[in-house]
Formats: C-alpha cells, sequence, structure tokens
C-alpha cells in the first residue's frame, strides 16, 4: 500500500498544541483525519469548520477523480493521495500512521461529506483532555433531535445490536464515523478490515487493547442521498462482523456455535431415548441417534477450535 501513497503537501514536525478553555490534552497536537473519496461537493466546507479546532488537518485522498485533492489543498489541509482506491479502512490506516509520526496527543475523524458538524469537535476532545475516555464516538441516538430517516434508524440500530453482542462493547451508535481518539487509543487502532466495516473493528479493537470509550450526542445532516446502497452497505458491515467475531473472539464465535450444537444434539439424544422407550423401533432410534451423535461431535469439535485459536490469539498479542 505504501507504494501507492503520494504525500503531495508535506506534514510539519511540530506546532503548537491547540487547546481551549485552558485545558491541555496530556502531549501533541490535536489532528483531524478526513477520509475522502469524490468529495468535491463538501470537503472544503468540511476542512475550514474542522480548522477551527485543530491543529492540523490531513485528508487521505482515496483515489478520487474530481476536484477533493485542489479543494483539500486550498482549503490549508495536508493531503495524502492514494492511486487507487483501497477503502475507508485502508485510508484510515495511512492517516492515522501519519497522525502518530507527527505526534499527536488527539485524533479526530470525521467524514468528508457534511454530515457531521465540525463544531462539535471540542465536545468530542472535551473527555480525553480530561483523561475520561481513550475512545470518543458522537453518538447520533443518544436524546439529541435529529432529522435521520426512520429507516436509516432501524438499521443503524440492527448494526448496533450485532456490532455490541458480537464486539462486547456496548454502544448506542456503533456506526458513527465521527470519532476522537486519544494517544493510547491511536497506537493501538490498525485496522484489517475491508469496506465500511471499520467502525465495528474498533469496538473489537476496544476490547482487545481495554480502551475506554464514551460517547458525546452530536446532530447529523441527512439532507443529501446516500453515495451507496443503504442495503449492501449494511450487507457488507454484517459480513465484515462476521469476519471479526472469528478473527477477534473465537472463542466466543466457535464456543457460541459449538454450544448449540452439542445442546441440540442433546436434545435430540433425550427425544429419541423417550420415543424408544414409548415405541421400540430400531431403525428410527439409529437414525436419530446419528443426528444426535454427530450434532455432539461437531459441536465439541467448535469448543475445542474455539479455545486452541483463542489460547493462539492471547499468545500472539504478547509477544
Amino acid at each position: 500500500m505504501t507504494d501507492d501513497v503520494i504525500t503531495s503537501t508535506p506534514i510539519p514536525e511540530t506546532s503548537p498544541s491547540h487547546s481551549e478553555d485552558g485545558d491541555n490534552l496530556p502531549s501533541g497536537l490535536v489532528v483531524a483525519v478526513i477520509p475522502a473519496f469524490n468529495e468535491d461537493r463538501f470537503i472544503a466546507s468540511v476542512i475550514l469548520k474542522t480548522r477551527q479546532h485543530v491543529d492540523v488537518v490531513i485528508v487521505v485522498d482515496d483515489g478520487s477523480q474530481d476536484d477533493s485533492v485542489m479543494l483539500a489543498e486550498q482549503c490549508g489541509a495536508k493531503v495524502i493521495r492514494q492511486s487507487q482506491n483501497q477503502g475507508k479502512a485502508a485510508a484510515l490506516n495511512v492517516g492515522l500512521a501519519a497522525a502518530r509520526e507527527m505526534g499527536a496527543g488527539c485524533v479526530i475523524l470525521i467524514d468528508a461529506d457534511g454530515q457531521q458538524n465540525p463544531h462539535d469537535i471540542p465536545a468530542m476532545i472535551a473527555p480525553i483532555k480530561r483523561g475520561e475516555a481513550d475512545v470518543v464516538v458522537g453518538s447520533r441516538f443518544m436524546g439529541t433531535a435529529s432529522s435521520t430517516p426512520i429507516w436509516r434508524v432501524m438499521g443503524q440500530q440492527a448494526l448496533t445490536a450485532a456490532t455490541n453482542l458480537a464486539s462486547g462493547v456496548n454502544l448506542t451508535d456503533s456506526q458513527s464515523g465521527f470519532r476522537a481518539l486519544s494517544r493510547k487509543a491511536l497506537e493501538a487502532f490498525n485496522f484489517q478490515t475491508l469496506g465500511f466495516s471499520v467502525e465495528s473493528e474498533m469496538q473489537f479493537l476496544m476490547k482487545r487493547h481495554q480502551l475506554v470509550a464514551r460517547e458525546v450526542p452530536i446532530v447529523v445532516n441527512y439532507d443529501e442521498k446516500p453515495k451507496r446502497n443503504p442495503i449492501k452497505h449494511g450487507l457488507q458491515v454484517l459480513n465484515g462482523i462476521y469476519q471479526m467475531v472469528s478473527l477477534h473472539r473465537p472463542l466466543f464465535f466457535f464456543g457460541a456455535v459449538g454450544g448449540m450444537l452439542l445442546l441440540f444434539g442433546l436434545y435430540v439424544g433425550l427425544r429419541m431415548v423417550e420415543a424408544y422407550n414409548a415405541d421400540p423401533n430400531p431403525k428410527l432410534a439409529v437414525g436419530t441417534a446419528l443426528i444426535a451423535v454427530g450434532a455432539c461431535i461437531l459441536g465439541a469439535l467448535f469448543i475445542s477450535t474455539g479455545i486452541i485459536l483463542n489460547a493462539i490469539r492471547i499468545y500472539l498479542s504478547k509477544r
């Protein structure tokens, strides 16, 4: 991926740390990272508003074919260009790596489509300044009135429920792309997923690295139609969650499946015994017994696989 990255604007090594109301971050700059793909309609406004609250704005252009790069540079952003579209996760990895090199003490992640309000950044940063959180998520569902369409609310809540259950970290808005990261989170985050399930992967990484998460209410603007098919997008996120469960929580994933198979096998076996006692039929008993035994064996194999993979994951994480 590094061969496809071109820094079109030099990134400064140092800069005075941004602060408001006398509060200071533990160390480093406040840096905003904005992934962008064909967002020339809104990116200038997002950058100009964001610059009022941060020290540096980094735009990672993910292979845009419009005027996004030109506008970002004219608005004072530090632009990192990728020659090909590689997805949001890859763009964020590039942006976070640049922020780490700059010595960022806090990173703001905000989308380039104008849906989020950069003037909410001070509220996002506040818990990190106070040392209360490693990750702050801007939530659309914390009681703040907004114009979010009902179909979006239902879809996002379904994805949030799935992500919360799978990751073991509970948020009210798992898919919000508006986030603030402390230095600890910045060091911990390196995304493996593809596409737009990166927000869900953050929750798995929060659990893995024991990061403290907080949420603050935000208002979003949905005046524009979505660029992506929402059904396709939702299915991509669910597929990403499925893959991340097996990668980050193998004991939970394989253990849950194995446990259900084991319980099913035991249930079928008990019912077979009851039926055989009532009506001894060898042919029916043998068939049912094979189903019960097969389910129990598969269940035991799944559970054993989960235990082994979890032990390997723990071992590798400590190296």
